[in-house]
């Protein structure tokens, strides 16, 4: 057994590792490049302050493409980057008191609804943000067209939640605009949306309910979000109208899936447990869909209110939208009006999308998808993660591709489409596992025997991650298109978290908290799965010529090698001469890839082999 211990929630390890690291130094030639055994550890976790990338380079080079980057102020989301629960309390929660058990119980304890309808509000979550095909909004309408009672809606505005969470402010951005349009749409409808502020993450419920009492509200519908933090809250919203609502239980909590097409958690092995390992899962759901094509029927706006909601309830129509905390604004107008022009918000543009996509670029999906240079993704990710557009409208679009059939297997349909289709079932499938391993939420990797990993302390590294200057083109490309278009191509995602997480041996979730704070397209469920650690150690050269066979994504994202010529793109520091590499002006590798693989896998076999989570 090995001698460890735990500072606070940080495990360390006392044993010296067998293989150990070449760190390439900088003025070394290399025939004498001398290795440097790093054999202490450092005992303290600190986190590293972040960069973006702003300034310009010379020429067609995108903004932030030379991967210089500007310091901006550490936040509380930071400081708790790698805060967690302990491997047993994640146990715990993940047992049959889980949160979302706990919710389905509530949801079916509930008495049945036998209550006239006087005020129905519905409340919209950061992933709904959308008026079409929206589950809970519609039941929300039909309750009000039924009762001729007026129908509100809401959306909760949480600071605090935004900083502990670190969303970005392309993100907040997206969020907002979409939110505005919303806004402008449903008040078309009559309809007012009321954006509710809670400075405290505490005071959520407390905030709505408040609304509620206001209003007169007797049926309040949502749609369910997977998450720990957000199934907690509507817990707790169950409890606050029993205590401190009506108490009789006139108030009706009405809560919908809307996030997937099947409902998380039902697919199942034949024993009866939900399915863990997405091969089957997929099956099973191509199976469930084809069997059952209801599924994708997609859902109307909500019904108009009557013209006299505008007079009576005039004060809910003339509200302003918050304005984002200042660490959750662009940082320039020049950045913002470039990710707006990348990410135009609202439904109109995501449908748009949707339907370019469909038309001009999934029957090369199946062949390019991979390539980052071909661009032939669908880039419909940020309208998922918010809940602009649905998954049913896009796989109802995908239907009509089809031919109308829902048979969406390798030999029912287009290759195209059935690559696509693949490609949305992992979001399903990330779902399921999130309430099947609910910790997964709370910065534990779901196989918990990865908590155990002596991670580097390497803020050096670390830096040369962000900055996109690791002297790994294919890396260095990925992390300065992250930093340019707040978006990553997901081949890219794949090979910048193998090296920083087994190459550089760095804390993942300082990696996963790094795509929070970027990514305009950021969803827990995908960016947790993204993230979990593995013995799987990518490399990226054998990647690049494969994925970018002719270099040209390396030498959009790097302009220095832009005019290196065949192979050498892909690993200039080997590849060129010693005079040639060092006219580019481009770091060299700041670690040697076969010894850096060596070390990750030694490092994981010993220090997990002694884990008992």
């Amino acid at each position: 057994m090995s001698n460890i211990f735990k500072i606070g929630k940080t495990r360390m390890s006392l044993r010296v590792p067998a293989v150990t690291l070449r760190r390439i130094s900088p003025g070394a030639p290399r025939s004498s490049q001398a290795p440097i055994y790093a054999i202490l550890r450092h005992f303290s976790i600190t986190t590293p302050k972040h960069h973006i990338n702003k300034k310009k380079m010379a020429g067609d080079a995108p903004n932030g493409a030379n991967g210089n980057s500007k310091k901006h102020a550490r936040t509380q989301s930071q400081e708790n980057v790698l805060k967690h629960p302990s491997t047993k309390r994640a146990k715990e929660i993940d047992g049959p008191d889980s949160p979302y058990g706990h919710l389905q119980g509530r949801i079916s304890s509930a008495r049945p609804d036998g209550a006239v309808a006087k005020t129905v509000l519905h409340w919209f979550r950061s992933k709904d943000l959308r008026a079409e095909d929206n589950r809970a909004l519609h039941a929300a309408s039909a309750k009000a067209k039924e009762a001729k009672a007026p129908l509100l809606s809401c959306f909760l505005f949480s600071p605090e939640d935004l900083e502990w969470h670190g969303t970005s402010p392309a993100r907040c951005d997206f969020m907002l605009e979409s939110l505005r349009l919303l806004q402008e749409q449903l008040a078309e409808l009559n309809i007012p949306l009321v954006v509710l502020t809670a400075e405290k993450r505490a005071q959520k419920g407390a905030s709505v309910l408040e609304l509620v009492k206001q209003q007169n509200v007797s049926h309040v519908y949502a749609n369910i979000e997977y998450e720990v933090d957000e199934l907690r809250r509507d817990l707790d919203f169950f409890d606050r109208l029993e205590k401190d609502g009506d108490g009789d239980g006139e108030v009706k909590f009405v809560l919908h899936h809307d996030q997937t097409v099947v409902e998380p958690a039902t697919i199942r092995t034949r024993s009866g447990g939900p399915l863990k390992v997405y091969t089957p899962y997929h099956k099973a759901w191509l199976g469930e869909v084809s069997s059952n094509p209801e599924l994708l029927d997609t859902l109307p706006a909500p019904q108009a209110n009557d013209k006299s909601v505008r007079s009576d309830l005039n004060e809910l129509f003339c509200q302003d939208l918050p304005e984002m905390p200042g660490a959750k604004r662009f940082e320039s107008i020049e950045d913002r009006d470039r990710i707006r022009e990348l990410w135009p918000a609202g439904h109109t543009a995501g449908i748009k999308r949707l339907n370019d996509f469909l038309e001009k670029k999934v029957q090369t999906y199946a062949e390019n998808r991979s390539n980052p240079a071909a661009d032939n993704s669908s880039r419909l990710s940020a309208y998922f993660s918010a809940g602009v557009i649905s998954v049913r409208e896009a796989l109802s679009a995908a239907k009509k591709a089809n031919g109308g059939s829902t048979d969406f297997s390798q030999s029912g349909s287009d290759a195209g489409i059935s690559s696509w289709v693949r490609e949305i079932v992992f979001r399903e499938f990330y779902r399921q596992m999130m309430v099947v391993t609910p910790h997964n939420s709370m910065n534990l990797p779901q196989n918990l025997k990865f908590d155990f990993v002596n991670w580097e302390e390497d803020d050096d590294g670390l830096k040369a991650w962000y900055d996109g200057k690791t002297g790994v083109p294919f890396v260095d490309a990925g992390m300065r298109q992250l930093g340019h278009e707040a978006y990553m191509h997901n081949r890219l995602r794949m090979n910048v978290s193998s090296y920083l997480s087994r190459n550089l041996l760095i804390d993942y979730r300082k990696g996963e908290r790094w795509f929070v704070e970027n990514l305009v397209d950021w969803d827990l469920c995908n960016n947790t799965q993204g993230w979990e650690p593995s013995y799987t150690v990518f490399n990226p050269v054998a990647q690049a010529e494969k994925c970018d066979p002719h270099g040209d994504y390396i030498r959009r994202w790097v302009p220095e090698l832009k005019d290196v010529k065949g192979k050498a793109v892909f690993d200039p520091y080997h590849r060129l001469s010693e005079d040639e590499f060092e006219k580019l002006g481009y770091p060299k590798p700041i670690v040697d890839f076969k010894e850096s693989k060596a070390r990750c896998v030694q490092r994981y076999k010993q220090d997990m082999a002694d884990a008992d989570p």
